[in-house]
């Protein structure tokens, strides 16, 4: 994904996402945003509509089957991902280009509505188990406990870096009571 283009789309569903599946079973929704830009006409004194973007856009695996679940055509959407080029051929030998959304995260928007968020089942049990993983590797984050966790015996206590980075070597006498 380095160097490509990326980007974020709000506006409203055309249609509801269609969920699909490849011949290898990998969910995958379509779906169109249209995003019409607006702006202040001061001589009309109004607001005014530019002209309308109908983006497409594809999101994959279990997220493709949560938009689907969540989504509904005329939803207001944020959606960001890679803004990707595709080439086809038409029936009658044309070569066309077209720009579509590869959308990496989609969710409503809250500017004009109030959404309510429940995690999939699947969700729960893949964050469950990430934490427990990462609770084995990494047991305690040192970096991340406040200053009363170090006494003086703490070998680094009291110390401090000069401006090459490096630790000075001399201890202080009297360092100040942790808090």
């Amino acid at each position: 994904m380095s160097g490509d283009t990326s980007i974020t789309v709000i506006g409203n569903l055309t249609a509801d996402p269609e969920l699909r599946f490849t011949t290898a079973g990998t969910a995958v929704a379509n779906f169109t945003i249209a995003s019409t830009p607006r702006a202040f006409d001061i001589e009309r004194n109004e607001w005014v509509d530019g002209v309308t973007l109908f983006l497409r856009a594809h999101i994959w695996r279990g997220a493709a089957e949560n938009a689907v679940g969540s989504l509904t055509k005329g939803m207001r959407v944020i959606a960001t991902g890679e803004l990707k080029s595709r080439s086809y051929e038409t029936k009658t030998g044309e070569k066309r280009t077209v720009l579509e959304l590869e959308v990496e995260e989609i969710g409503p928007s809250l500017r004009y509505a109030a959404a309510a968020v429940h995690g999939s089942s699947r969700a729960a049990v893949d964050a469950a188990e990430e934490e427990r993983h990462s609770e084995e590797i990494h047991p305690v984050d040192h970096f991340s406990l406040s200053a009363r966790g170090y006494t003086n015996d703490d070998l680094w206590f009291g110390m401090d870096a000069n401006p090459a980075g490096r630790i000075s070597t001399t201890r202080p006498q009297d360092p100040e009571p942790a808090y």
